[in-house]
């Protein structure tokens, strides 16, 4: 079972930047497709950004789409998740993600992932 921890959350500033890591042991995830998704107080968990296990296609919300960027470096096993220009509305727990199978649509369900962190919190302050 693959163990994903997430890091670089803190407390930033609108319109400011944070990059999240989130770095996988107990196995590869060089297969895996990855995603992110968070979750406010008092709402729901929700998607952000998907990556597959090539890098070659990327999926966002469109509430993050030009402002936030996933990448992957399957060397060091890790996923990154490029935060620019936030807004209020992105505080929240920051949930790194993954899947071993394969998708055929947008997976911007939790159904489509089976492993995930702990979460990092990102707290954008005015």
């Amino acid at each position: 079972q693959v163990q994903l921890v997430e890091s670089g959350g803190g407390l930033v500033q609108a319109g400011g930047s944070l990059r999240l890591s989130c770095a996988a042991s107990g196995g590869t995830v060089s297969n895996y497709g990855m995603g992110w998704f968070r979750q406010a107080p008092g709402m729901e968990r929700e998607f952000v950004a998907a990556i597959t296990w090539s890098g070659l296609s990327k999926y966002y919300a469109e509430s993050v789409k030009g402002r936030f960027t996933i990448s992957r470096d399957n060397v060091e096993n890790t996923v990154y998740l490029q935060m620019n220009s936030l807004k209020l509305e992105d505080t929240g727990v920051y949930f790194c993600t993954g899947s071993a199978r394969g998708w055929k649509t947008k997976p911007e369900r939790e159904a489509d992932f089976g492993s995930w962190g702990q979460g990092t919190q990102v707290t954008v302050s005015s």
